[in-house]
């Protein structure tokens, strides 16, 4: 098996035990304090989540005009109003270290409106937070997008993603990664999975690997366009994975998946266990800052566009 498969392989045992392990839904520790503190760290400074976001060139001229929902991340709006905090320090699977809390220190609103998902080490101690949209995509057909600026270090796995809402099988309903990356490679990598991690389903995974190689410095706007489509042999409907509004992979709704409209968003920062290959970061903050999260009728560029694009995107690879 090529390098990649075997990391996918790794990720998809851990998401099996991690779907079977139950989340508690409380956690100890002391109190918290409102706001998150300043966290001392020099590998890698942390993201200040107040920077500007600069801007990059799209494939289609962008809009606004069909966004059907946009959660607020005003300060004064709950976190939990549009997340549900997903809490447990059981190793997700994958033997990570972080213990997932529903701490303002973790998971917070900045002053200029950004979302901020924070990954603390501290001498050997280890918490983020992982966040699932109360919303689904709730459409046949539909296009959803965030801005972010990721946290690059080893030992860290910050990802923007969906899975059907609770009750689901792994990963027979279906996972979509919009954006992963591990161990600060500046690589995102676009994937869907279905079927069974086994050796007769090893082609059930599809994934392409982007090089940014400006991740450490810029934001990029990550999207997933979805299409319905019945009465077609063999598969449901198609998807196209987007990055700073170009087409970087498509791939069939594969048989036998939950409906797209079923699907939510994770948002998480993992830190350590096998997808960092037991690497761990050092002691500091690792920010994944999100803006303009949305979900909206058709992509940029409309169903035109995706039309035009499915005919010139590459198909994911199997390993």
């Amino acid at each position: 098996m090529s390098g990649t498969f075997n990391k996918l392989f790794e990720k998809g045992k851990a998401k099996v035990k991690e779907f079977s392990t139950p989340s508690s839904s409380s956690y100890p520790g002391k109190p918290q304090s409102p706001q998150p503190p300043p966290i001392p760290s020099n590998h890698p400074p942390p993201h200040s989540p107040s920077m500007s976001f600069p801007g990059s060139q799209s494939f289609f001229p962008s809009h606004d005009n069909k966004v059907y929902w946009r959660p607020s991340f005003d300060q004064s709006v709950p976190v939990a109003h549009n997340f549900r905090h997903e809490i447990g320090a059981h190793g997700w699977g994958n033997n990570e270290s972080q213990n997932y809390i529903a701490s303002p220190q973790n998971s917070f609103h900045t002053p200029d409106g950004r979302l901020v998902i924070r990954a603390i080490s501290q001498n050997g101690e280890y918490t983020s937070a992982r966040l699932t949209s109360h919303q689904t995509l709730s459409r046949p057909k539909g296009y959803v997008a965030a801005t972010i600026y990721p946290p690059c270090a080893e030992g860290i796995w910050p990802a923007f993603w969906i899975l059907p809402k609770d009750p689901f099988q792994w990963p027979n309903d279906g996972e979509v990664d919009i954006f992963e990356s591990w161990n600060g490679d500046c690589v995102n990598h676009s994937c869907l999975h279905w079927g069974h991690y086994n050796s007769e389903d090893w082609n059930k995974h599809r994934v392409v690997e982007t090089h940014l190689s400006d991740m450490r410095h810029m934001p990029h706007t990550f999207g997933l366009a979805w299409i319905e489509e019945e009465g077609i042999p063999d598969w449901r409907g198609r998807l196209i994975w987007y990055i700073d509004g170009r087409p970087v992979m498509k791939g069939n709704i594969p048989l036998g998946t939950r409906r797209m409209e079923d699907f939510r968003i994770l948002l998480n920062v993992a830190m350590g266990g096998n997808v960092c290959g037991g690497k761990l970061p050092r002691n500091g903050s690792y920010d994944l800052v999100i803006s303009d999260l949305k979900m909206c009728e058709e992509p940029t560029g409309g169903w035109s566009g995706f039309e035009r694009a499915w005919e010139c995107t590459p198909e994911g690879n199997p390993n």
